[in-house]
């Protein structure tokens, strides 16, 4: 019995043995890696190309919560479309399945109906036609138009943009994308047609007359304008009677009554379409939905707050965050804010339709051209871009199967934005065979 039990004890003492000697393999070569990769992004981000401007990088392991490399992490950058990180948040969060396309009240042959904020409607390239269905069905239509109480541009936007695709006014029953499209085949051809006797086939230093809807179209010009119009309730109503082919009455308020909601397009939809075209509209108009979900008033502050208070009290840094899009400049955001969220979504998202939403480097949106894997991408990003502004926050899956969360953010460059990327994707290089 003595020579057994010496066995036994051998043998545990062996496996202890074993065991801890793996383990300090283990640690010793996970140390190594950090050290490697400290080493090779130190000397990148140290080097003449980054000297006169102003970077912050967190990279952190998505299971094991470990820093992996970090530089100004907690200091505040602008995000330019980084931004939408925190709106596609606070859509998982606030929206159903369904996007809430209208409210109605439907009462002695009339339907009483305002808006939610649902950009798809009539969308050029959504194509959802639940609530066009919906309203041409019914006889009588009023349209109550006093429920949206926000500013139609966001805080900062550079005023000269409002003649550019990129930045349609916000509202509370978008028609169209709120943009006009022109295009030349054998004649000039208009969506919405309301607006066909507003074109001017000329040239022009200006895409639209800055305080009507006026539009020009340059002669012999070959490709789709996509123009943002003035929106008001008369053109509004004049709009939405067109496509339904139907008279609607206006008034300011929905009558008293308990409201039904419509429910409309898959949110995947728009959140993929914002994701992967960094679509500003959608953005914005996915926090004015947010809004009119928590409570009865269409302010995208509303949602940034709750959200804020609610879901992301835990921040390290409390974000400047106004408007849904990252077109203004006034937002200010920190890699760590970023890496937060990016976290939140990673937990609360399964992998197969978080990569989905997100643009695929090498594969697929604004990322189909860049950061491309070898057999399948290994980046699942969303890139920001303002002038002399370059950010990139997403998910890197690394040759080891492991997957590592990071926000890159690189402000006030001269540089050619071209060579940002470059530099960065050696970065996100090191990551990914070294980690």
């Amino acid at each position: 019995m003595g020579i057994i039990r010496f066995l036994f004890c051998t043998f545990e003492f062996m496996k202890n043995l074993v065991l801890i000697i793996v383990l300090i393999f283990l640690v010793s070569s996970c140390g190594s890696k950090k050290s490697l990769i400290k080493k090779n992004l130190d000397q990148r981000l140290t080097s003449a190309f980054y000297e006169n401007q102003f970077t912050g990088v967190l990279v952190i392991d998505a299971n094991s919560k470990d820093t992996i490399y970090n530089l100004n992490d907690h200091k505040y950058f602008t995000p330019a479309s980084n931004t939408k990180i925190f709106t596609l948040f606070t859509a998982i969060k606030t929206l159903p399945d369904q996007i809430p396309t209208l409210q109605y009240i439907d009462r002695n042959d009339t339907l009483y109906f305002e808006g939610t904020g649902d950009p798809s409607f009539l969308h050029p390239y959504l194509k959802d036609s639940t609530a066009f269905k919906f309203l041409k069905s019914k006889k009588n239509l009023v349209f109550a138009t006093d429920n949206f109480m926000d500013t139609k541009f966001g805080p900062g936007w550079a005023w000269d943009d409002y003649q550019y695709y990129y930045s349609p006014e916000r509202n509370a029953f978008p028609l169209y994308g709120n943009v006009v499209m022109i295009h030349k085949d054998t004649s000039l051809l208009v969506s919405p047609t309301y607006f066909k006797d507003s074109i001017l086939q000329i040239r022009n230093t200006k895409n639209r007359k800055e305080t009507s809807n006026l539009f020009f179209y340059p002669p012999n010009y070959a490709d789709t304008l996509e123009i943002p119009f003035i929106i008001n309730t008369l053109n509004t109503k004049a709009i939405l009677e067109q496509a339904l082919n139907k008279p609607i009455l206006n008034r300011s308020k929905m009558p008293i009554g308990t409201k039904q909601t419509l429910p409309g397009i898959q949110a995947d939809s728009l959140y993929v379409r914002m994701m992967h075209e960094s679509d500003n509209f959608i953005a914005e108009q996915l926090l004015v939905l947010a809004a009119s979900t928590l409570k009865d008033t269409l302010n995208s502050g509303l949602a940034r707050e709750y959200i804020l208070e609610h879901e992301l009290n835990q921040l390290a840094q409390t974000p400047r965050w106004v408007d849904g899009s990252g077109l203004s400049r006034y937002n200010l955001f920190t890699p760590q804010n970023m890496v937060h969220v990016l976290n939140e979504l990673f937990v609360l998202v399964p992998k197969e339709r978080l990569y989905s939403i997100f643009p695929a480097g090498g594969s697929s949106g604004t990322l189909k051209n860049r950061f491309k894997g070898v057999d399948q991408p290994y980046i699942f990003a969303k890139s920001g871009s303002l002038s002399n502004n370059y950010c990139l926050s997403g998910y890197l899956l690394t040759k080891s199967g492991k997957t590592l969360i990071f926000s890159f953010m690189n402000n006030h460059y001269k540089n050619a934005t071209s060579d940002e990327r470059t530099q960065l994707e050696l970065m996100l290089q090191t990551l990914r065979d070294n980690y």
